[in-house]
């Protein structure tokens, strides 16, 4: 007779849990952008790499609804900004966020990434 040990009753649960993850990624997939993504007005990727960003200004419209996000070309990085509600955002992160308030905001890099950490410093231009 076939006899059921604890091993097998995990292999099935296991299957189980994969199948029901897959199948939540597939209706995603076909019910199309969500509400959120079809207001953001623009994009903006912010590239670290080791002490220093990609760009010295990123330029954003003011009401708009932006998408940021940080990437790292190298190392592990994060930012913050000044006098923005953005705390913090992490290599791999992306957040949308409508500044209501023209200016310059500087953010800078918040994570130790080496001995030009504190270089580290670039400006969110609001027009």
């Amino acid at each position: 007779m076939f006899r059921i040990t604890g091993v097998s009753v995990i292999i099935v649960v296991y299957v189980i849990l994969l199948t029901a993850c897959g199948a939540s990624k597939n209706e995603e997939a076909q019910s199309g952008p969500s509400e959120e993504s079809k207001k953001i007005a623009n994009e903006v990727v912010i590239t670290a790499t080791n002490w220093e960003f990609d760009k010295a200004e990123y330029r954003i419209k003011k009401g708009e609804a932006v998408k940021l996000t940080l990437e790292s070309g190298s190392g592990v990085h994060g930012i913050a900004f000044e006098d923005l509600e953005i705390k913090e955002l992490r290599s791999g992160d992306s957040k949308v966020v409508t500044i209501n308030e023209a200016g310059t905001y500087e953010f800078f890099c918040n994570r130790m990434c080496g001995s030009g950490h504190s270089n580290m410093k670039a400006k969110l231009i609001v027009e």
